[in-house]
């Protein structure tokens, strides 16, 4: 297949992988760690109303999937691309990293985990989804990928 073609379906393989993997645990969430009694996660104004309610450990599945969405797309586009591979994987993370600070300015959340979130959860994400995917691949450069 064309260098250019895989490298355009990493990409688009990439987002959907980390964004089901992303949503599945965003949907998890509440069913495993429950919110407090009267607060409704599924609306930004509930949401908004009701963040000084959270506890910490309300917080653990959105960095989870934050962080879990990037690496699974990262890992997917690392896999997929026909050159540059490393490239796609952080690329990964620069997508979802913009995605993070745009929820930063649409769902309320305590400053402490918009810091955790940003700085933890997406490019650290893509370094280990480019270092995953150089162990299984071996690393090797070839004239098919045009190396890692």
């Amino acid at each position: 297949m064309n260098s250019i073609l895989r490298n355009i379906l990493a990409v688009i393989i990439g987002m959907v992988v980390g964004s089901v993997v992303n949503m599945a645990l965003v949907t998890l969430g509440p069913r495993v760690i429950p919110p407090p009694a009267g607060v409704d996660m599924t609306t930004v104004q509930s949401l908004s109303a009701s963040i000084h309610l959270l506890t910490p450990k309300n917080f653990l599945f959105p960095f989870l999937a934050h962080a879990l969405g990037t690496l699974a797309g990262a890992f997917s586009a690392y896999l997929i691309a026909g050159s540059h591979r490393s490239v796609f994987a952080y690329a990964m993370g620069a997508i979802f990293l913009l995605g993070g600070i745009a929820a930063c300015f649409m769902i309320p959340a305590p400053a402490w985990f918009m810091a955790l979130d940003l700085l933890g959860a997406y490019i650290p994400m893509a370094w280990l989804g480019a270092l995953l995917g150089r162990r299984v691949t071996g690393g090797a450069v070839t004239a098919r990928n045009g190396g890692s």
